[in-house]
C-alpha cells in the first residue's frame, strides 16, 4: 500500500511538473508579457504585519504600528500626486501574507510598496534597504502557491522593473534621511515573489539600534520616509512614461500611416 501512495505521488510530481513546462512555452509568455510593461494606474501599499503578529518590538515601539503609520503618509502623498491606491490593510487587524499576494495580484497595471522595518541580535545593525524579489511568479502559475517544489522551474530572473523600482526608492530614503545605506537587494520574501507586478519591500530602519529607534519614534522623521517613497514611486513611474513614450515613437507604422 505504502508502494502504491509511493508511485501515486511521483507520478503526480511528473505530470504535475510536465504541466508546468507545457503551460510555460514561450507563445504563452510573450502573449501576457507587454502587461509589464505598460504604465501602473494603482499603487498597493503593504503595511506589513498587524493584528496579533506585531513585527520587530523595542521597548513600547511595535513594527506593525510603524508601518501602518508610514504607509498612511505615503498614501495621502502618493494620492496628492493623482495616483490611485489601494492598502492591504487600514487598521490594526491581520492579513496573511497569501492574502496580501492575491490582492494585490487582482489589482491591474499596479505596484507594490511592502512596508517594513528591522531587527538584529547586534544592535550595532543600523539604516535602510530595498529589497526586490530573486525570482517572480509569472502569470497564469497558481500551481506554484501548492508545489513549492516546482517554483525555481515557473519563475523567472529578476524582474527589472522591480530592481529600477527598488533603485529609485532606495536613492530616495537615503538622500531624505541621511540614513545608513545598506543598499537593494534580492531576497525571496514571500510578499513580493508572488505578485506578478514590479514589488519592492523596504526595511525601513532597525528598532534593535537606539540612533534607528530614536529616529524613527519622530513623526517628522517618518514623514520624510514617506516621502521618499513617494518620491522613488514618481520617479520610476516618470521613467516607465519616458519609456512608453520612446517605445510609441519608435514602433513601425503600418501601410496605411506611411
Amino acid at each position: 500500500m505504502r508502494n502504491t501512495a509511493a508511485w501515486f505521488g511521483l507520478l503526480l510530481m511528473i505530470s504535475s511538473f510536465a504541466w508546468m513546462q507545457w503551460i510555460s512555452k514561450p507563445e504563452a509568455a510573450t502573449s501576457a508579457q507587454p502587461a509589464r510593461h505598460e504604465p501602473f494606474t494603482v499603487v498597493v501599499l503593504d503595511p506589513g504585519h498587524g493584528g496579533q503578529d506585531s513585527g520587530a518590538m523595542c521597548g513600547g515601539m511595535l513594527e506593525k504600528d510603524l508601518t501602518l503609520d508610514v504607509a498612511q503618509r505615503v498614501d495621502r502623498l502618493l494620492q496628492s500626486e493623482g495616483l490611485a491606491t489601494v492598502m492591504t490593510r487600514v487598521g490594526d487587524g491581520y492579513v496573511s501574507l497569501a492574502e496580501r499576494a492575491a490582492l494585490t495580484n487582482r489589482v491591474p497595471a499596479c505596484i507594490l510598496i511592502s512596508i517594513h522595518f528591522n531587527e538584529d541580535n547586534r544592535p550595532v545593525s543600523s539604516g535602510i534597504e530595498t529589497y526586490y524579489a530573486e525570482r517572480q511568479v509569472q502569470p497564469g502559475m497558481p500551481i506554484v502557491s501548492w508545489l513549492p517544489f516546482l517554483q525555481r522551474a515557473a519563475a523567472q530572473a529578476p524582474d527589472p522593473e522591480s530592481q529600477s523600482l527598488a533603485g529609485f526608492i532606495q536613492e530616495a530614503l537615503v538622500a531624505r534621511t541621511q540614513a545608513a545605506n545598506r543598499g537593494t537587494k534580492s531576497r525571496q520574501f514571500f510578499v513580493i515573489a508572488n505578485v506578478r507586478h514590479p514589488a519592492v519591500l523596504v526595511e525601513g530602519g532597525f528598532l534593535t539600534n537606539k540612533e534607528d529607534m530614536a529616529k524613527l519614534g519622530s513623526a517628522d522623521y517618518r514623514e520624510q520616509i514617506a516621502a521618499a517613497i513617494s518620491e522613488g514611486v514618481i520617479r520610476y513611474r516618470d521613467l516607465v512614461k519616458v519609456r512608453q513614450s520612446t517605445l510609441a515613437v519608435s514602433a513601425p507604422k503600418g501601410r496605411g500611416g506611411e
